[in-house]
């Protein structure tokens, strides 16, 4: 992060980037001595509520993030930026979102947490739009023309005012990423799995392992066993993907699965009164995966470089989270987030999925119920074609390969129920795996 002292004495002239969190209440002109290079503007954790009506000068722009500001409107000037793709208002006030505020070129769009009940007709101009994430506004419908939005890829409508979803929003050929709980129409189903009642008095806690958006997690010890577990303590605030007991509800409704990481019990006796969940602990021998989606992926993983499977690996890995995937929606489960950076393999490429943050619970006998299980098998599809990009070469197994690279397009296929099913994806890896 750079000072605005460093800004302001020109110590930072030919700069990408700029990251500035200093209590900012107007916009520091001086920005603007950068437009020749700057790519990337963060001025996240500030006070701002507008932005220059020459905003547009900095014609280099390729992403900006303005969350936990003070915006009540999406500010127009953002059109007037010719390179803009990558909009972040996470945590403002926004009410207000024009016609004419996002631009066409837009990529991804964060817009979560904020006061948002209408979205303009406009947005369906956006022909690049791949990632949009809406949770934790007050929408109650989608404009007819978002339909345009083919590319869309992955898509947070959680914690709305959705009474029902328009009927192409299941169609659209590139959904992969869905997170629609914590709104009218998907809040009358809950859990009837029982789930043991860990009091907080019997755990101790030693090291904290982790936090995310919804929660953090820690190593603890359960007494009276003394057995070593994993305890995520609730934030208690909505998250991109949506809120925190939507999670619990659905964590708690997945039951036992080998390829799933294992919940025990949930937490009562906590003495600030939050919401916590003990797991299993995972052996520290495991690792990611891979990381998350950076800027220029947008909705894909990276993998580390040099990151090599063989098809055995390969076939380990897929036939586990798709036995996964399976079992989640047997039980009418839809996880929203199946990436591979949600799951962990050890050096046998045993696989462990979890991180339910954009999970949902379904009726099995709903309307979109099959609609809704195919677009989470086009995010296998995509995890499948992750996995063969990173396949080591081998012509003795050519016909495997050649017949995981079928699988993974009839999971593409651009009409929803054209797409296998996951007993029917299950099938068939057993059967390449023969």
């Amino acid at each position: 992060m750079q000072t605005l002292q460093q800004l302001q004495s020109g110590e930072l002239l030919g700069t990408k980037r700029l990251q500035l969190a200093c209590g900012l209440t107007s916009f520091p002109r001086e920005i603007f001595d950068l437009a020749e290079t700057l790519e990337i503007l963060d001025l996240s954790g500030n006070q701002l509520h507008v932005l220059p009506d020459d905003f547009g000068r900095l014609k280099c722009l390729k992403i900006v993030f303005f969350s936990d500001n003070l915006f009540t409107e999406l500010p127009e000037v953002l059109a007037d930026c010719p390179r803009l793709e990558m909009i972040g208002f996470k945590a403002n006030k926004i009410a207000v979102v024009s016609e004419k505020s996002i631009p066409i070129n837009t990529r991804w769009l964060i817009l979560t947490n904020n006061c948002i009940a209408v979205l303009p007709a406009s947005i369906g101009n956006c022909f690049r739009l791949q990632k949009c994430m809406l949770a934790g506004n007050q929408l109650q419908s989608l404009p007819a023309e978002m339909a345009n939005c083919t590319h869309i890829e992955l898509l947070r409508l959680a914690a709305n005012q959705f009474d029902a979803f328009p009927g192409w929003l299941f169609t659209l050929p590139r959904l992969s990423w869905l997170a629609i709980a914590g709104n009218p129409c998907t809040q009358t189903l809950a859990s009837n799995t029982a789930l043991q009642e860990i009091s907080w008095n019997d755990l101790t806690f030693l090291e904290q392992l982790g936090e995310g958006a919804s929660g953090i997690i820690s190593k603890a010890i359960l007494s009276p066993n003394k057995q070593e577990v994993a305890v995520k303590i609730f934030k208690g605030e909505v998250t991109s993907d949506g809120l925190p007991e939507d999670e619990m509800k659905a964590t708690i409704a997945v039951g036992y699965h080998e390829n799933i990481v294992a919940v025990l019990g949930k937490i009562i006796d906590h003495d600030s009164h939050k919401q916590g969940l003990v797991f299993e602990l995972i052996p520290s021998h495991y690792t990611n995966l891979s990381g998350p989606p950076s800027f220029d992926s947008c909705t894909r993983d990276v993998f580390a470089e040099g990151t090599i499977f063989t098809i055995e690996d390969v076939l380990k890995i897929a036939r586990g989270i798709a036995s996964s995937a399976l079992h989640l929606h047997q039980r009418g489960i839809m996880h929203g987030d199946l990436y591979a950076h949600n799951i962990l393999i050890d050096a046998q490429a045993n696989p462990l999925f979890g991180d339910f943050g954009g999970a949902m619970l379904y009726a099995k006998n709903s309307v979109f119920a099959s609609q809704l299980e195919r677009i989470e098998v086009r995010a296998f599809g995509c995890l499948l074609d992750d996995l063969l990009q990173h396949l080591t070469l081998d012509s003795i197994h050519q016909n495997r390969v050649e017949a995981l690279g079928n699988l993974r397009d009839k999971c593409w296929e651009s009409e929803v129920m054209e797409r296998p099913d996951f007993e029917s994806v299950f099938t068939v890896l057993n059967e390449i795996g023969r």
